[in-house]
């Protein structure tokens, strides 16, 4: 009989929720009705050209397109055109991506279809400087978002505020056609307006709201940008502009759905499992401290769960940087669990990005266990001075336990897998 090996296990949980976000499934279930008019298809994210090499395949009949996704992650594709740009910080190609969607859409008619495909990733794909801002700008302010530690909501609020393209911008350029956004989310709560900064679906944060984050999370954003955004110039399309009453948008993938689906691969294998939530916000180091207070008590009292159990939840953790480590939210995340479980047998866990990218570097995350931090001793690294540093890419790294399973077509946030034997 072959033994028990935890990483495997963990690594087919994470399978299990990517597939449930599997656009080719997903996409088949939502396509809209055929126009008297043309097709046309545009998108951004990660996952964007598998989401377009999906909608190719179940479309049956013509069409054209564009969709912009991140450096390594296109696919191929026969009719619509995939361009490839920088993500997290943009780039000119970004702006180039920007600029021929906007005059894809210009010119079509109310018999006219336009398909959004629209995920994770495409805030910083879609850079559109609005008024006299430049490409510049746009990098200084998502420079500082990254770095502020704000929800994600807050930080696309404050994007769409600077762009002639995110809050609804897109949908209002392709009027009087249709739009039928098909999302798939990466943002705690699932509000599709916020996928993305929402280029083609308007939110109800408004210039006032984008003002009042800034101020409350510190932020330090050029002059030009703060002037525009005390201008009225800066408002945003709202929901109830009558360019959008057409308008469709479907949740096709979300965090909730594929948890269910890890859920349901870990008792197919044996063992229980509990959901805390699939929207989960807040520091990743505060947040891995608490899942990791959760785990020590079910392996020593057995309580609020029995084990075995694999305990999961999704959501989007934030990160304020304190310095110029190497890492991202979920490896930070793991870094604090792992000197929270600390020599408690039995408790494994992996967290990941399921998009297959955390932070800057080629790693989806990395696996922890109870000998975690005493590896990572012996290999001459403290786990608590990596925690402090942001570095915790480089922890992990020196003890063999980053998670690099590459591009995975999708993005429905980050995945966080516990198993207490």
């Amino acid at each position: 009989m072959t033994a028990f090996d935890p990483k495997s296990f963990l690594v087919s949980i994470f399978d299990a929720a990517v597939a449930a976000a599997d656009p080719e499934k997903t996409i088949l279930s939502h396509l809209p009705a055929k126009p008297k008019g043309r097709t046309i298809v545009i998108g951004a994210g990660k996952g964007a050209a598998q989401m377009a090499a999906a909608f190719e395949k179940a479309w049956d009949a013509p069409l054209d397109g564009l969709v912009v996704t991140r450096y390594g992650y296109s696919a191929p594709t026969q009719r619509i055109e995939v361009i490839e740009a920088a993500h997290p910080v943009p780039d000119e190609a970004g702006l180039e991506a920007a600029r021929r969607l906007l005059e894809k859409v210009c010119g079509l008619t109310e018999d006219d279809l336009v398909v959004a495909l629209v995920c994770g990733g495409g805030s910083a794909l879609l850079p559109s400087p609005a008024g006299g801002l430049t490409l510049s700008d746009e990098i200084a302010v998502n420079e500082a978002l990254l770095a502020s530690g704000a929800p994600i909501s807050a930080m696309n609020t404050i994007r769409k505020h600077v762009s002639t393209i995110k809050g609804g911008r897109l949908a209002a350029a392709a009027h009087p056609a249709k739009v039928v956004s098909l999302v798939v989310s990466d943002i705690p709560g699932d509000d599709p307006a916020l996928v993305a900064s929402g280029p083609t679906v308007p939110s109800t944060g408004s210039r006032a709201d984008a003002l009042a984050a800034i101020a409350a999370y510190g932020m330090k954003l050029p002059d030009a940008v703060m002037t525009h955004l005390n201008s009225p110039a800066a408002d945003a399309p709202t929901p109830d502009d009558p360019k959008f009453s057409r308008n469709e948008v479907h949740l096709i993938a979300s965090a909730g759905v594929s948890l269910v689906a890890a859920a349901a691969e870990a008792r197919r294998q044996g063992v229980e499992a509990a959901i805390l939530s699939d929207s989960i916000e807040g520091e990743a180091r505060e947040v891995g401290a608490v899942h990791a207070a959760i785990a020590r008590e079910v392996a020593l009292q057995n309580r609020p769960f029995w084990k075995p159990v694999l305990i999961l939840s999704g959501g989007e953790t934030t990160v304020t940087l304190k310095a110029k480590g190497k890492g991202g939210r979920n490896s930070e995340f793991l870094l604090s669990f792992a000197i929270g479980i600390a020599g408690v047998e039995g408790i494994h866990a992996l967290a990941a990005d399921t998009d297959g990218i955390d932070g800057s570097e080629d790693n989806a995350g990395a696996f922890c266990d109870a000998s975690t931090v005493a590896r990572m001793r012996a290999a001459g690294v403290d786990a608590k001075a990596m925690l402090a540093g942001n570095n915790a890419w480089t922890a992990f790294h020196a003890v063999n336990d980053l998670f690099v399973p590459g591009p995975t077509g999708t993005n429905v946030n980050d995945l966080r897998a516990i198993l207490v034997r």
